[in-house]
C-alpha cells in the first residue's frame, strides 16, 4: 500500500498548488486554459474533464456496488468466516481504487475551477469531493486495518467455540451471551466496524451530492 500513499501524497500537493496558485499549473483566473484557444488547448481541457468524469464514475460505481449490492449478496451466500476473509482482501483494494479515483477527480475539478475565482457552488462541490476523499482515506488507512485485525482475533476465538461456518444468521450472538470474552470482542468489533461503515456512507453521500451537480451540467 506504500505506492498508494506516495501517489495520494503527490496528488494532494498537486491539488493544493492548483487551488492556490492556478496560474503556475496553466489555469487562468476565469478557469480557462492559459494558452490561446487553439485546438490543442481545447483538447487538453476536454481531457481534464474526461479524467474527472471517468474517475468520479468509477468511484461512484464501485461504492454503489460494494456498499449496497456485492457485500449483501456475499453475506447471504457465504459461510461467515469465509465472507469475512474475502472482505478483508476486497476492502483494501476497494478503498485504494476509490482513493486513487477521488484524488484524480479532485485534482481535475480544482484545475477546472480554481478556488480564487470559483463560484460558491463550485467551492461547495470541491468541498464535497474533498470530504469524500477524506472519509475514504480514513477507511483505507485507519478503520479497515483495525477492523481486519479485530476480525482475525474474533475468528480465532470463534473457531475455538466451533462457530463461524454458518451462512447468514450468526450463532455468535447467542454464544456471546455466555462467553464474556467473545462479548467484549463483539463490542469492540462493532464499534470499529460501525465507524468504518459510517465513513463509507459519508463518502458515498458526498459523491451522491456531486452527481446532482454533474447532472445539472448535462445537456441531453
Amino acid at each position: 500500500m506504500s505506492w498508494i500513499t506516495r501517489f495520494l501524497t503527490a496528488v494532494s500537493f498537486l491539488v493544493v498548488g492548483i487551488v492556490f496558485v492556478p496560474d503556475i499549473f496553466g489555469s487562468r483566473p476565469d478557469g480557462s486554459p492559459s494558452s490561446s484557444s487553439s485546438s490543442a488547448a481545447v483538447l487538453s481541457l476536454s481531457l481534464v474533464k474526461l479524467a474527472h468524469l471517468l474517475s468520479f464514475a468509477t468511484a461512484w460505481g464501485a461504492a454503489l456496488w460494494v456498499t449496497f449490492i456485492g457485500g449483501i449478496i456475499m453475506f447471504k451466500n457465504l459461510p461467515r468466516h469465509q465472507f469475512g476473509n474475502l472482505q478483508s482482501k476486497m476492502f483494501p483494494a476497494y478503498f485504494s481504487t476509490v482513493a486513487v479515483c477521488l484524488a484524480v477527480a479532485v485534482a481535475a475539478f480544482a484545475y477546472l475551477h480554481p478556488w480564487r475565482t470559483a463560484s460558491s457552488t463550485e467551492r461547495y462541490q470541491l468541498g464535497f469531493l474533498l470530504s469524500s476523499f477524506g472519509f475514504n482515506l480514513s477507511n483505507l488507512l485507519v478503520f479497515t486495518p483495525m477492523t481486519i485485525e479485530m476480525m482475525k482475533k474474533r475468528h480465532k476465538v470463534e473457531r475455538e467455540l466451533n462457530i463461524g461456518d454458518e451462512v447468514g444468521l450468526s450463532k455468535n450472538v447467542s454464544v456471546a451471551k455466555v462467553n464474556p470474552k467473545l462479548a467484549a470482542m463483539n463490542k469492540k468489533f462493532g464499534m470499529i466496524h460501525g465507524l468504518s461503515s459510517l465513513a463509507n456512507i459519508m463518502s458515498f453521500g458526498s459523491l451522491a451530492i456531486h452527481s446532482w451537480y454533474l447532472t445539472s451540467k448535462l445537456q441531453l
